[in-house]
């Protein structure tokens, strides 16, 4: 059974109401369920709803980004395998499968084999390898892996790939050292149906954020301490 307790109390959905409520109605919305890190950030709750649109436009894949969604989850699954977070981990093997990536290439990236290995593409395993590189911080110094990923990908390319790295060695910082709590699996695969960003739900959060934004900010601060404690 999944640890529910975390080192920083969840705010959990039915504590809330009016503008928390719809904050995580646009959680939803674009990452198919609340997980516990939400639940858990919103503790700050104004940088929970500003950090919302970078984390969904950088890892799912729309209209506006140049990297698949599965050449994206390759690089966030090497990403937190490397750190060893298991809560992202289990998260972006659901979403990565959902994504096309295979169980033998989730089984392959936990080595350093799948450089060797037939069943990824050039783009993929350069991906993979500058992921495990940045992750390392021995990506400034590897100009042979830099190489490989200019041969593959082009500079926009490769700077949307290196900031959703450098996006989840935060988020696996966050999580491991919040000691937040793994939820069960089916509650996880939920994860699954945000794969491809809705470009209009995104638009919708970003005017709804701009028209709630308040000129005082205690009353949202207050109401996300007493929905913690309740």
């Amino acid at each position: 059974m999944a640890r529910t307790q975390s080192r920083i109390q969840k705010i959990e959905p039915e504590t809330i109401d009016g503008e928390f409520e719809e904050f995580y109605g646009a959680v939803t919305g674009l990452l198919g369920r609340v997980p516990h890190f939400y639940r858990t950030i919103s503790n700050a709750p104004f940088l929970a709803m500003l950090f919302l649109p970078i984390n969904a436009a950088a890892q799912r894949e729309w209209p506006g980004t140049r990297i698949s969604g599965k050449i994206k989850e390759m690089v966030v699954i090497k990403t937190s395998h490397t750190n060893g977070c298991d809560y992202c981990y289990a998260h972006n093997t659901s979403l990565g499968q959902a994504a096309g990536i295979t169980q033998d290439q989730i089984i392959a990236m936990s080595s350093d084999d799948y450089l060797s290995l037939d069943i990824f593409s050039e783009r993929e395993k350069a991906a993979i390898l500058w992921a495990d590189n940045m992750t390392r911080n021995t990506a400034q110094k590897n100009g042979d892996a830099f190489n490989r990923l200019h041969a593959n990908f082009s500079e926009g390319e490769i700077v949307e790939i290196t900031m959703l790295c450098a996006m989840f060695n935060m988020i696996n910082r966050v999580n491991d050292s919040l000691d937040i709590a793994l939820e069960e699996q089916p509650e996880i695969d939920k994860i699954q149906s945000s794969l491809h960003l809705d470009p209009t739900k995104m638009g919708d959060y970003l005017r709804w954020l701009a028209d709630h934004w308040p000129s005082e900010f205690e009353t949202m601060n207050k109401q996300a301490e007493d929905a913690a404690a309740a």
